[in-house]
């Protein structure tokens, strides 16, 4: 059909103009191109994970003489033997961990959550006071000497499960994106229910908390990751062996193989075996990670919401 033929108002007929692919063609190209970037970047992520599995099960020997590979030159379960050869104190550092990540996420979204709500309601006159106080937090501190009195000396919590529940329950932040989510929310809906008889409290537990489902989700597991990986807390302020968490307990694990690879080394005594250092630090990687992955599936589609929180809409 010819461009005339169109121009004059023939039904069915449409330009073609020399060139040009059908619009088929080209999302069928993006597509492609986006699917290859999207596995080459999960091959970028996966493949390190498999490397560490891999040489945690692999000869101590082997992975001096050929270094780390995907796949163990000689399997040897000697890492996870020494590991796990206390159960009952790994058990106990899982549990305080455990506790530690569970009671802390809960209190800190918590409060994150609540702080942010009175941030953003528009009716409270003294918000951006109190903004610009939490704000200043982030740009000066008292120092590591004052805190660290101020815990010991003065609250008195060493060697209690709340020193290390304590320092990282509110994080200004995570105040700030979950404030930038709240103001979102349509003031309608908090008029609404304020017309219904609904008090602050309830308007938060009832209208807010459930419409913030993704900026939680994604704050929560911040605040969980924060929790579950923390050592540095414990190393200042735990000397009991039955309040270690689980990172402190591999971390002093591992100083103690160093140690005595050092004084056996220096010693000059030949020895017929070698010390898993490095099958051992990839052992303890799989252990502290693993079940902190099996948890994220269960947010994950919360997460992707949340990774939207500030954008801009159209």
């Amino acid at each position: 059909m010819s461009k005339a033929a169109t121009s004059a108002g023939i039904p069915g007929a449409e330009v073609r103009l020399p060139g040009r692919k059908p619009k088929y063609k080209d999302r069928a190209i993006l597509a492609v191109i986006g699917y290859i970037s999207l596995t080459i970047l999960a091959l970028f992520c996966i493949i390190p994970f498999l490397l560490v599995i891999s040489s945690s099960l692999t000869e101590e020997s082997k992975i001096i003489e050929n270094g780390f590979q995907l796949i163990p030159a000689e399997f040897s379960f000697e890492a996870y033997r020494i590991l796990f050869k206390y159960p009952a104190e790994m058990l106990k550092s899982y549990g305080v961990t455990i506790t530690v990540t569970v009671l802390g996420t809960f209190l800190g979204l918590s409060l994150t959550s609540m702080t942010s709500y009175v941030l953003s309601r528009k009716d409270f006159k003294w918000r951006n006071k109190f903004a610009f106080f939490f704000f200043f937090t982030t740009l000066f501190s008292g120092g590591l000497v004052p805190w660290y009195l101020l815990i010991v000396n003065y609250l008195q919590l060493k060697d209690t499960l709340i020193v290390l529940i304590l320092p990282m329950l509110m994080n200004v932040f995570y105040i700030i994106v979950m404030k930038s989510f709240m103001s979102g929310i349509p003031e309608a809906i908090i008029e609404s229910a304020k017309i219904d008889g609904a008090g602050d409290f309830q308007i938060y537990l009832r209208f807010v908390l459930p419409l913030s489902k993704p900026a939680l989700a994604t704050i929560g597991l911040f605040i969980a990751l924060a929790y579950w990986n923390d050592w540095y807390n414990a190393l200042l302020f735990i000397s009991n062996e039955d309040l270690m968490p689980l990172q402190y307990y591999l971390y002093r694990m591992l100083g103690n193989m160093d140690g005595m690879r050092r004084a056996i080394m220096s010693s000059g005594v030949v020895v017929n075996f070698n010390l898993p250092s490095e099958s051992l630090k990839m052992a303890m990687t799989i252990v502290a990670t693993g079940p902190i992955l099996l948890a994220y599936p269960f947010i994950q589609r919360y997460f992707v919401q949340g990774l939207t929180i500030g954008a801009v809409k159209g």
